[in-house]
């Protein structure tokens, strides 16, 4: 067993376990702690616990210390320069007239680098573009592409259900969506409603894909025959969430409901049909 804490940088970011090397961390509190990419700043969403080796990646990180004030000062004086370097960084793109689009721009918290996310549809040849910015602030320069699920979740907005998108206040990853899961919902196949604002299909398709395909196990399929208590009658209607079936009986000209429970007690036989 490991001690860790969670980590997250960002409001929807990723949570990243850390060493917390003897030290007690509670949640809500700000870190200081060494990664990859250098020191940077962070907020504890999981205090102190024990998780097995294989919930973790090894080696761990480890936490330098607790933030102060003077840290918290240090990343708002990033981010107001974060702002500057992007007004910087869109004049150059155009003066090198590249085919890209600037999306954000972040220094680490030590300031040993300046992270450009941009989109473009190709690759892009931007050596000259990082010896300019390079010039201008003296400090590694690191241009990431970047997907449009990535720079909607940058960048946020309200989605068509009249939220903030969740991607940009909640999620953490990005799950595969597919175009089966809108189709197992019944929901119409246009692409201007069963998609986000990136342009992809919208994630909340997943969220109850999994309800879905386990009531499809349990439910007869369409145009499928049942011989039920009033009658043999074909599948002509599916309420999946409610695990209700709609069956048109054929002598009787009329459609009636059952529930799976009723179906399953009455005992009743389903044939595929001779469509």
């Amino acid at each position: 067993m490991y001690n860790v804490v969670g980590v997250r940088f960002k409001k929807a970011g990723k949570i990243y376990y850390f060493d917390p090397d003897g030290i007690t961390v509670e949640k809500d509190h700000y870190v200081i702690v060494e990664t990859v990419r250098g020191i940077e700043f962070g907020k504890v969403v999981i205090a102190n616990k024990q998780v097995d080796e294989e919930d973790i990646v090894l080696p761990l990180k480890k936490v330098l210390r607790i933030a102060d004030e003077k840290d918290r000062l240090q990343v708002e004086e990033n981010r107001r320069d974060a702002k500057e370097a992007y007004d910087i960084g869109c004049q150059k793109i155009e003066e090198h007239l590249l085919d890209m689009k600037l999306v954000n721009v972040e220094f680490t918290f030590d300031r040993n680098k300046v992270i450009f996310y941009f989109t473009a549809d190709g690759r892009i040849d931007f050596r000259e573009l990082v010896k300019d910015l390079a010039a201008i602030f003296k400090t590694r320069i690191e241009l990431r592409q970047i997907g449009v699920r990535d720079e909607a979740k940058m960048l946020g907005g309200i989605g068509p259900c009249g939220r903030m998108l969740c991607c940009s206040t909640f999620l953490g990853d990005f799950d595969p969506v597919s175009i089966k899961m809108a189709k197992d919902q019944n929901l119409s196949l246009n692409p201007t409603k069963i998609s986000g604002l990136c342009g992809r299909l919208m994630c909340c398709l997943k969220y109850e894909n999994d309800e879905y395909e386990s009531a499809k196990e349990q439910l007869p399929d369409l145009g499928e025959y049942i011989n039920t208590a009033h009658g043999d009658g074909k599948v002509v209607g599916l309420n999946l969430m409610e695990r209700v079936i709609q069956i048109e009986l054929a002598k009787q000209q009329r459609v009636v409901e059952y529930t799976l429970d009723e179906i399953i007690e009455e005992g009743a036989i389903s044939s595929k049909a001779a469509d």
